[in-house]
């Protein structure tokens, strides 16, 4: 039972080790890529995670969202706001996780950003989607920190949520966005920190861990065969003997 055990959690590594290979080869892709000018009617052969984009729009702060997420140790949000690339109705947003802040206590929960539905030119990152996190659910079975259904928000405040759909960002905002995420990359004058993480791609690591899986499969393997011959030398033994 342990044999097979062992050799499941190796062969588990394996696949976690080629799983970072893959990830990383295509971090290095898209970073090689040279910079794309992201805009509404840009083919999405040109579309390619990691890829640096350079991106002009309209801040639609009124749809800005709040995503509960730490940065080294400390509690904060990353600040997410639509970038309308050109005039509605008939143009598109991208989504952009302008960087992160750290949680501050009421009455100034927010710091001084700036929110105004102004033209910008930003650099940033293609993503897929919006890196998610591990979502806890309530007692009653229900998602915490739902998106509201509709935006904005009556009052000042930005909703928070622990991860975002685009699918539902276009419900609450009455906005249709590009199917990918821009993660900005340039500007400091909003006091927003951007030395964004990248995903685990330490494979050489998981490697070792299945070398060890199998290591202890060899022992324990080695293990029966040497009860298995002491039972069969007992059991000759005994019959000789009688």
């Amino acid at each position: 039972m342990l044999l097979v055990i062992f050799i499941l959690l190796g062969q588990w590594q394996l696949q976690r080790a080629s799983e970072r290979r893959a990830i990383q080869a295509n971090i290095e892709h898209g970073q090689q890529l040279s910079t794309l000018l992201l805009q509404d009617d840009t083919p999405e052969s040109e579309w390619r995670e990691w890829r640096t984009v350079s991106v002009t729009g309209v801040w639609q702060p009124q749809f800005s969202v709040l995503l509960n997420r730490n940065h080294q140790g400390r509690p904060g949000y990353w600040l997410a706001t639509p970038l309308l690339l050109g005039h509605a109705p008939h143009h598109k947003a991208v989504l952009v996780l302008r960087g992160w802040f750290e949680r501050r206590i009421a009455p100034a929960p927010l710091p001084d950003f700036p929110l105004a539905a102004v033209t910008v030119t930003i650099q940033g990152q293609l993503l897929e989607h919006v890196p998610r996190l591990l979502e806890l659910r309530s007692l009653s079975g229900e998602k915490q920190a739902q998106l509201p259904a509709r935006l904005p928000l009556p009052g000042p405040d930005l909703p928070q949520v622990q991860n975002l759909e685009l699918n539902n960002m276009e419900q609450a905002s009455g906005l249709v966005f590009l199917p990918v995420v821009v993660r900005q990359m340039s500007g400091t004058e909003d006091g927003l920190t951007r030395d964004w993480a990248t995903p685990p791609v330490d494979y050489h690591k998981n490697t070792a861990y299945a070398m060890q899986w199998f290591g202890f499969a060899l022992i324990a393997l080695l293990a029966m065969l040497f009860v298995g011959y002491r039972m069969a030398r007992h059991g000759k033994s005994r019959s000789q003997h009688e």
